[in-house]
C-alpha cells in the first residue's frame, strides 16, 4: 500500500487537489471524454445489430475512431481523476465494477476487431460476431457507465 500513499502525496496529485478549477476541469473533461466514446460507440453497435441501414457505412470508421480519442480522454483524465484519493477508489465495489466492466468492454471491442482481420467493422455488419459483440458491447458499456456514476454514493 506504499505505491498508494505514493501516488496520492505525488506533486500531480496535490496539484489537482489543491489547485483552483483544476479538479473540476479534468473531471469535465472526463465526462466529455465519457459522452464522446459513448455515443460513437452506439450507433456503430446500433449499425453492427442492423437498426440503421447501409447509407451509414460511410460514417462506421470516423465513428470508430471517435470512440478511440473519446475513451483515450476518458481514461487519462480518470487517473487523474483517481490519483487524488487511489486507495479509497480501490476500495469502492463501484469503481472495481467499473473497471471490471471498461476492461471486459475493450476486449470484446479487440476481439470484434481480431475477427474482423482489422479490416473495416461494416464487413461485420448483420453477422452472428457483430450482433453478439454489439449486444455485448451495449450491454458492457451501459453497465460501465452506471457503475461509474455509482462511484460518489457506494
Amino acid at each position: 500500500m506504499e505505491i498508494l500513499s505514493w501516488i496520492e502525496g505525488s506533486a500531480l496529485a496535490r496539484f489537482i487537489a489543491m489547485a483552483p478549477l483544476v479538479y473540476p476541469t479534468v473531471s469535465a473533461l472526463h465526462i466529455l471524454g465519457i459522452a464522446l466514446a459513448f455515443g460513437s460507440i452506439v450507433p456503430v453497435d446500433l449499425r453492427l445489430l442492423k437498426v440503421f441501414g447501409p447509407q451509414f457505412d460511410a460514417v462506421l470508421p470516423f465513428l470508430v475512431r471517435s470512440a478511440l480519442f473519446g475513451f483515450a480522454l476518458a481514461a487519462s483524465t480518470g487517473v487523474l481523476l483517481a490519483s487524488i484519493r487511489i486507495a479509497d477508489y480501490l476500495g469502492n465495489p463501484a469503481f472495481l465494477a467499473k473497471m471490471a466492466l471498461l476492461i471486459a468492454a475493450g476486449t470484446n471491442a479487440a476481439l470484434l476487431r481480431r475477427l474482423s482481420d482489422h479490416r473495416d467493422v461494416v464487413r461485420m455488419v448483420g453477422s452472428l460476431v457483430g450482433r453478439f459483440a454489439a449486444m455485448t458491447s451495449l450491454s458492457l458499456w451501459i453497465c460501465a457507465v452506471l457503475a461509474g456514476r455509482w462511484i460518489a454514493f457506494v
